[in-house]
C-alpha cells in the first residue's frame, strides 16, 4: 500500500495530520539548508517508530533543536545534549541526539565546500538508492538504508513519494524536475 492510499484509509485527526504532510511537504523540494537538516533529523528520529509519532512531535523537535538552525545545533554542548535527553516532547535517544549534532557540523562543512547542503545533494544527483545510501553512510551519522531512502524520497531526490493516480503527484512533478527525471 502506498502512502497516498494509506492516507485515504485514515480518518479524523490521524488523516488530517498525515494529509497535511502528504499534500504540502512529502516529495516537494526543500531549498533551505536548515529545513533540509530538519527533515533529515526527523527521518533519523523516525527509525524504529511510526511516522505519525514524528509528525505529532515535529513542532517539539523544531523548538528543541532551535528551529533546525545548523549553526546553533552544531555548537550544542554537553548541557544541550542533557537538555534534549530530558525533553519528553522529542525522541530521547542519545545516539539520535548525537547524530543530529554531528550531522549539523557535517552540513556546515559541506556548506563551506559546496556553498550549501542543497548544492552538495545536487552535485551527486542523480544516483540510485544504493549509491545514495553508501554516500550518506560515509558522510553522516545514523543514516541507514531506510532513513536515506525516506529522506531523499521526501525531498524529491528519489521517485515514489506519490503514486501517479495521486492528486498531488502532478504538483510534485511541476515543483521538482529532479523527480520528473526519475519518474
Amino acid at each position: 500500500m502506498s502512502y497516498c492510499t494509506y492516507i485515504e484509509n485514515l480518518d479524523g485527526e490521524k488523516k488530517a495530520l498525515h494529509k497535511t504532510y502528504h499534500d504540502h511537504h512529502y516529495g516537494f523540494p526543500i531549498h533551505d539548508d536548515n529545513e533540509l537538516f530538519g527533515r533529515l533529523l526527523l527521518e533519523i528520529n523516525q527509525a524504529g517508530l511510526s511516522w505519525e509519532t514524528i509528525l505529532k512531535k515535529e513542532s517539539n523537535f523544531r523548538k528543541a533543536y532551535d528551529h533546525y538552525n545548523l549553526e546553533v545545533v552544531a555548537a550544542y554542548t554537553e548541557s544541550d545534549r542533557e537538555r534534549l535527553m530530558g525533553d519528553a516532547g522529542i525522541i530521547r535517544n542519545r545516539l539520535k541526539i548525537n547524530a543530529a549534532i554531528e550531522n549539523a557540523k557535517t552540513i556546515l562543512q559541506l556548506q563551506k565546500e559546496f556553498g550549501s547542503f542543497e548544492n552538495w545533494l545536487e552535485s551527486h544527483h542523480p544516483k540510485k538508492k544504493e549509491e545514495w545510501v553508501k554516500l550518506f553512510k560515509k558522510t553522516f551519522r545514523f543514516t541507514g538504508g531506510e532513513i536515506v531512502h525516506s529522506f531523499l524520497m521526501s525531498i524529491g531526490y528519489l521517485p515514489g513519494a506519490h503514486t501517479s493516480t495521486c492528486p498531488i503527484y502532478q504538483n510534485t512533478l511541476n515543483k521538482n524536475p529532479k523527480w520528473a527525471e526519475n519518474a
